[in-house]
């Protein structure tokens, strides 16, 4: 294989900075054979009678075993470069028979930049592009030409793991919001970097820092033996101490690379490019808010959204709608979107959709009874209802727990049922006897404690069996989803533009060249921690945390007892429905096209969390705005809906209803139920009234 030639700097640049950690590594060796040689001159002196003498017998045999032993270390740590398990990027294969006019383009457009063409394409759900090498065995299924490891020495044959180029990794929100003529502009650039991906040096240096690279994740793995332990700490030493020493002309080299691409790419369509980004910075936006506010709160529910890229098209259509800026995009939908480029989108967007729910929440490889698909027309009904009347349900056990009493002040007789006044009543009764929440997990603590509180509130024994607010008419063997966590619902009213924690920065499933002394466990590595996700980071809590305790400082006692009733009973139902969802991927198929299994090992999920734990103030709001909702669909005819950029929302007569949340918070935060109750009375919602929980 040669070089890619021609005259770019960037791409001098890149070799030379390549030829440098090639010399890092040759440097290693060099330090590696210096003992061994030290002993071949002192074992070549003796034999000659030059080097005699009790002295020399001594440091010859004190050298020796010091050669051997550093002989032995310097193989092993080698051998575990080069046969580490390198980080991968979890993809959904595109087959060529699948998306023949995708592959047709792509090489039309290597062809055009007079590189080579990318040996197959992958789908990822993240807003990026990028090539990734994939000829290491422990990758996949062997190819049928088999290429052996260079990596432990020179002398390797480092011309023939050169030999197959790159796969092409493409965010799958790109080809169903963009165009073709935009696609294959924004692509450009990133099929150009095939050609200094095909030089032999540079391959070479990218698989040293890959290999140094999972060394450090091995050797951060937890071991169970002193030994291995001990022999781990070496490993490790010795790979961040190459990495370190590599630093700086990796990262030189990629931004070579990278200036040579985008060089080669200026010929090939550079004026679409331009208007091709600003789709690029949109789909972002899109993305972000639709995996955060409309995916999460389904796959918290056992549901996972099964075209999530057609999600994002509506979302960023809804976009162009509503800002004003964008009313040009909107005239881009009559053009042929790049999805058109594949045989079967609908498919594609399932399998993508799929992997979007394992790695960012950690569901199962399968559908199932607690874990099924859900599409945008039932979403509504499934996921925003279902999650609105689980939190109430949830809300109104808390309440029992805490002895509240069921029947509000003023009520009926025989007004027993779950209503929204029993909860507007506790939280806004004076509280002056209580000034610290109570134990969310005593309950007999916290019974005593808002027996004192208020009238409105009763004794009652924690051996009592606890009342169920069901529907009677409704079916009492419906299944639980087991990955239920309805805290996650979002407000659904107002605040429709605060910022939400992004999902994770594209290029953090790939190793960064910058920063070679933190450990970077690659996707495979089973040792790896396993990243937090959900809303607890303990299966039980029964004191709140401290940050907690800062977070419902501004909020009434009452507000923190049952927030911290609310968080421990989340904390409980997330511990009993994980070991439900914790499955071992099984040989059936899922759907047609399904994620590349043998690339990375699923059993450390999710690998990306959205977003942190949350609050027991949000917990709270979340669950009273729940409630609300519950009165306003059973006594005011509203209807649950979903918006595209704010997720689950409560619509009257059509319309998306508004200023819901700062009543919300007034409640929460100084118990004054005064705005929450003018806005239930404007809209006709009744409080007294039970609602239907699930």
């Amino acid at each position: 294989m040669t070089g890619i030639g021609g005259v770019e700097m960037g791409a001098q640049a890149a070799r030379s900075r390549a030829l440098a950690v090639l010399r890092v590594r040759s440097r290693a060796l060099a330090v590696a054979l210096l003992p061994a040689a030290a002993a071949v001159i002192l074992l070549v002196g003796g034999s000659t009678g030059h080097l005699a003498g009790g002295g020399w017998d001594v440091l010859r045999w004190v050298v020796s075993v010091l050669a051997l032993c550093v002989l032995l270390a310097a193989g092993g740590v080698a051998l575990v470069v080069a046969r580490s398990r390198p980080a991968v990027t979890p993809t959904v294969t595109v087959a060529e028979e699948s998306a023949p006019d995708l592959y047709r383009m792509v090489r039309d457009l290597a062809d055009r930049l007079d590189v080579p063409a990318p040996s197959a394409i992958a789908l990822t759900p993240d807003c990026d592009s990028w090539l990734e090498d994939r000829t290491h065995p422990a990758h996949g299924p062997p190819p049928a030409e088999k290429h052996h490891d260079d990596l432990a020495g020179p002398g390797g044959p480092a011309h023939r793991r050169s030999a197959t180029a790159p796969v092409l990794v493409i965010g799958s929100p790109f080809l169903w919001w963009m165009r073709v003529g935009e696609l294959r502009a924004v692509l450009a650039p990133v099929v150009a970097g095939t050609g200094p991906s095909a030089h032999p040096d540079i391959a070479a240096a990218r698989r040293f820092i890959r290999g140094l690279d999972a060394a450090v994740a091995v050797a951060s793995a937890g071991r169970r033996g002193p030994l291995s332990r001990v022999a781990c700490a070496g490993l490790g030493w010795a790979s961040r101490l190459l990495l370190r020493s590599c630093r700086g002309h990796a990262a030189e080299m990629e931004r070579g690379v990278a200036a040579a691409a985008a060089e080669r790419a200026q010929a090939v369509d550079y004026g679409l490019r331009i208007v091709a980004q600003e789709q690029v910075g949109l789909a972002y936006a899109g993305w972000d808010r639709l995996l955060t506010r409309v995916a999460l709160p389904a796959w918290r529910m056992g549901r996972w959204p099964s075209r999530l890229d057609v999600g994002v098209v509506a979302a960023l259509t809804e976009l162009s709608r509503r800002d004003r800026l964008a009313e040009g995009f909107a005239s881009r939908l009559g053009e042929r979107p790049a999805c058109d480029l594949l045989e079967e989108p609908g498919v594609m967007d399932e399998a993508v959709s799929l992997l979007a729910a394992r790695l960012f929440h950690g569901g199962p490889a399968e559908t199932g009874a607690d874990w099924s698909p859900v599409g945008w027309e039932e979403y509504p009904e499934e996921v925003v209802d279902r999650s609105w009347r689980t939190d109430a349900a949830r809300l109104h056990r808390v309440l029992d727990t805490l002895g509240v009493r069921r029947a509000a002040e003023g009520a009926a007789p025989g007004t027993d049922g779950p209503t929204l006044a029993r909860v507007l009543d506790h939280l806004a009764t004076p509280d002056a006897a209580s000034t610290a929440p109570p134990n969310a997990g005593s309950d007999a603590h916290a019974a005593g404690t808002e027996t004192e509180n208020g009238p409105d509130t009763a004794p009652a024994p924690t051996d009592a069996p606890q009342p169920a607010y069901e529907d009677p008419d409704a079916p009492t063997d419906a299944p639980q989803p087991a990955y239920e966590d309805p805290d996650a619902s979002r407000l659904p009213f107002g605040d429709s533009d605060a910022s939400r924690p992004s999902y994770g920065d594209p290029g953090a499933s790939r190793p960064p060249v910058d920063d070679f002394d933190a450990p970077q466990p690659p996707y495979g590595d089973l040792g790896a921690p396993h990243p937090p996700y959900g809303d607890h980071a303990t299966p039980v809590l029964t004191i709140p945390a401290e940050d907690d305790e800062d977070d419902l400082a501004d909020t009434t006692a009452r507000g923190a007892a049952l927030a911290a009733g609310l968080t421990a009973q989340l904390a409980r139902e997330e511990a009993e429905a994980r070991p439900a969802g914790a499955r071992a991927p099984s040989s059936a198929p899922g759907p047609a096209a399904g994620p590349d299994d043998a690339l990375w090992d699923d059993r450390a999920l999710p690998l990306l969390p959205l977003q942190p734990p949350r609050t027991g103030r949000e917990i709270l709001t979340a669950h009273i705005t729940a409630m609300v909702c519950c009165a306003a669909m059973d006594t005011a005819g509203a209807a649950p809906a979903l918006d595209w950029l704010d997720g689950p929302s409560l619509l009257f007569d059509g319309a998306r209803t508004a200023d819901l949340a700062p009543s919300v918070l007034s409640l929460v935060e100084t118990g004054d139920p005064g705005p929450l109750r003018a806005w239930m009375t404007e809209l006709g919602i009744r409080p007294e009234k039970p609602v239907r929980l699930v």
